[in-house]
């Protein structure tokens, strides 16, 4: 029973992250990449595929993570894991936002250095 509601409870709070971060990334994207490319089609473009990648990453991971849970067999060890597993998410999201930020803005400097 326990297991149940923390695939439940993880699933509803991931998919809100997951969902809330990709919606804001994307609209705040769409500046920054005009800033950065300054052309406003390619930069719909990128933003989209980035979203679309975004998605499958998370959703991927969020289904691994499903699949290697161990059993839970009390409320503290359901509040546990599941915290545990929802940092998770949270780390990779930042670390995935702040390399595709870093790969921009150097490619940025890269095709205008030449």
């Amino acid at each position: 029973m326990f297991n149940i509601i923390s695939y439940l409870l993880f699933l509803c709070i991931s998919s809100y992250i997951t969902i809330d971060v990709g919606r804001r990334c994307y609209n705040a994207g769409k500046y920054y990449l005009n800033y950065l490319i300054h052309d406003a089609n390619l930069c719909l473009t990128i933003n989209r595929i980035l979203l679309g990648c975004y998605y499958l990453i998370n959703l991927g991971y969020i289904a691994i993570n499903l699949a290697s849970w161990d059993k839970v067999n009390s409320m503290e060890q359901l509040l546990s894991v599941t915290a545990i597993r929802i940092g998770y998410i949270t780390l990779i999201l930042c670390f995935l936002h702040f390399m595709n930020i870093f790969t921009l803005y150097f490619l940025r400097k890269k095709l205008t250095i030449k």
